[in-house]
C-alpha cells in the first residue's frame, strides 16, 4: 500500500500521491494525481490537507500549469484553489448547483466541455463529462497512455454511490457506457489501485446495477414498498452500517424506474411506498 505523501511513479508520465484521508467512502484516500515531465496537470487535489497540499507542491515545484478536478466534492477538490494560489496554474473542471455537499472553492473560468483537450509538452488530457455520479462529473483521458482518471466515477474494490438529485442512475449507466467509445486501456481510479480493463471493468459495474435494479424492481412486484423496506431487501448484501448510504443509490434507482414509468410512488400515511406500474 502507498504512504501517504509519498509520490509513486505509475508510468513514464504519470505519478500518484494518495491524499491522508481514508475511510469507508474514500477507501485507502483519495488519488491525486501527476502528469507531465517538462510542464504538468493535477488531477484531483484532493481535500485541503496541508501535508498533502505540500507533497504535491514538492513533486511540481514551478512547473504546474493546470489543475484539472473530477468533479467538486470535498475530498477531491478543496486543495486546487489553494495549489492555484500558490502556483497560478489554471483551473480546468466543471461546477454545480450548492446541494450542500460540494467544494465551492473550486471556481474554474470557464466550465470545460465533452472531449475539449488540455494539452502540455508530451502530454493531451481529454475531458469526457460523465454525470451519475454527480452531473458535474468528468473523467480525464491521457490520449498518448490509454490511461483514463475516473475520479469517482469507477472506484476500486468498491461501487459508487449515486445521490439524486445531483446524482442520476440512468445517466450513469450511460457514461459508464461512454468511455467504450474511447481507446482506454487502464482505468487510474480517484480512490485504490490502477484497474487495467477499463471495458471488463464497464461491463462488471453495468451488470452489477442492473441485476441490482432487477432486485429493486422484483421486490415491488410483491408489494408496495418504503425505502427502509426496500433497503433491508435489496441490500441484504451489504453490511446494514451502510445502509444509510446504500439508501441513496436505492433512491436514484428507483427515480430510473419511475421515470421509465415502469414504477410509481404513492403516500401512504405520511410515508412515501413505490409499487410496480399496471
Amino acid at each position: 500500500m502507498q504512504a501517504h505523501g509519498e509520490v509513486k511513479a505509475l508510468s513514464q508520465r504519470v505519478r500518484r500521491v494518495v491524499a491522508p484521508n481514508p475511510g469507508p467512502m474514500t477507501g485507502p484516500g483519495t488519488n491525486s494525481y501527476i502528469i507531465g515531465e517538462s510542464d504538468l496537470v493535477v488531477v484531483d487535489p484532493g481535500p485541503a490537507i496541508p501535508a498533502h497540499i505540500d507533497a504535491i507542491l514538492g513533486c511540481v515545484g514551478d512547473r504546474l500549469r493546470y489543475i484539472a478536478c473530477t468533479h467538486t466534492h470535498p475530498d477531491h477538490s478543496p486543495a486546487a484553489s489553494l495549489l492555484a494560489e500558490a502556483t497560478g496554474a489554471t483551473l480546468v473542471g466543471r461546477t454545480t448547483a450548492d446541494d450542500r455537499h460540494q467544494d465551492l472553492s473550486f471556481q474554474p473560468a470557464s466550465q470545460i466541455e465533452d472531449d475539449e483537450c488540455v494539452t502540455g509538452e508530451d502530454w493531451t488530457l481529454r475531458a469526457i463529462h460523465t454525470p451519475g455520479h454527480v452531473d458535474n462529473h468528468v473523467c480525464y483521458l491521457l490520449d498518448e497512455e490509454g490511461v483514463v482518471f475516473a475520479g469517482d466515477h469507477i472506484m476500486n474494490g468498491s461501487t459508487v454511490v449515486i445521490v439524486p438529485p445531483g446524482g442520476n442512475m440512468a445517466h450513469y449507466i450511460s457514461s459508464l457506457r461512454r468511455l467504450l467509445d474511447y481507446d482506454v486501456k487502464i482505468v487510474a481510479p480517484g480512490h485504490g489501485e490502477l484497474i487495467p480493463d477499463c471495458r471488463g471493468e464497464v461491463e462488471k459495474l453495468v451488470r452489477h446495477r442492473l441485476l441490482r435494479e432487477a432486485k429493486v424492481f422484483g421486490a415491488l412486484t410483491e408489494a408496495a414498498q418504503s425505502l427502509d423496506d426496500l433497503v433491508a431487501i435489496v441490500y441484504d448484501d451489504v453490511d446494514p452500517m451502510m445502509h444509510e448510504w446504500a439508501k441513496l443509490s436505492l433512491l436514484a434507482h428507483l427515480i430510473k424506474l419511475e421515470d421509465e414509468r415502469r414504477t410509481f410512488k404513492s403516500l401512504e400515511a405520511g410515508i412515501e411506498r413505490w409499487q410496480v406500474a399496471a
